[in-house]
């Protein structure tokens, strides 16, 4: 997961993936551009987040 804002990006790997999606919405509720990207190297926006956790 990679969250940016302004001029501060923070990065979160190898967490469970219900973890990193429960912290991606919570970080694009405060206002961060936030995407998350598989093993397999696609990236997720927030509109998809839900579809992540439900797999």
């Amino acid at each position: 997961m990679i969250a940016e804002r302004d001029n501060a990006k923070y990065s979160f790997a190898r967490e469970s993936r219900l973890l990193i999606v429960a912290k991606a919405k919570v970080w694009a509720s405060e206002g961060w551009q936030v995407v998350i990207t598989d093993p397999d190297g696609k990236a997720y926006q927030a509109a998809e987040f839900d579809q992540l956790a439900a797999a």
